[in-house]
């Protein structure tokens, strides 16, 4: 008698894996009003520390999930509440 090989069952490919994007902070405001994207408020601090490491970095597009556009608005933003004093240059001493 032949010795009968076990049947192996193929796994059905599920297709490519897809990675979903996070949405854009300023481009979920887009229904509110028309703009592309929405102008960010230089003095709104509590927004912008969303943006800015507690060392006091603005942090990359890669971390905060922003789009090109906007995260060159929060950049200039953050960069003009320093001026301002509204932020610090710098995060907490050691």
């Amino acid at each position: 008698m032949a010795r009968r090989t076990p049947t192996r069952r193929r796994r059905r490919s599920r297709g490519p894996k897809t990675i979903r994007k996070r949405a854009c902070p300023g481009c979920r405001q887009m229904k509110c009003d028309n703009t592309r994207v929405p102008y960010v408020d230089y003095k709104d601090v509590a927004t912008l520390r969303r943006f800015v490491s507690d060392r006091g970095k603005i942090r990359s597009r890669r971390v905060t999930g922003a789009c090109a556009q906007y995260q060159r608005r929060v950049a200039s933003a953050v960069k003009n509440a320093r001026e301002m004093a509204l932020l610090p240059y710098t995060g907490s001493q050691r």
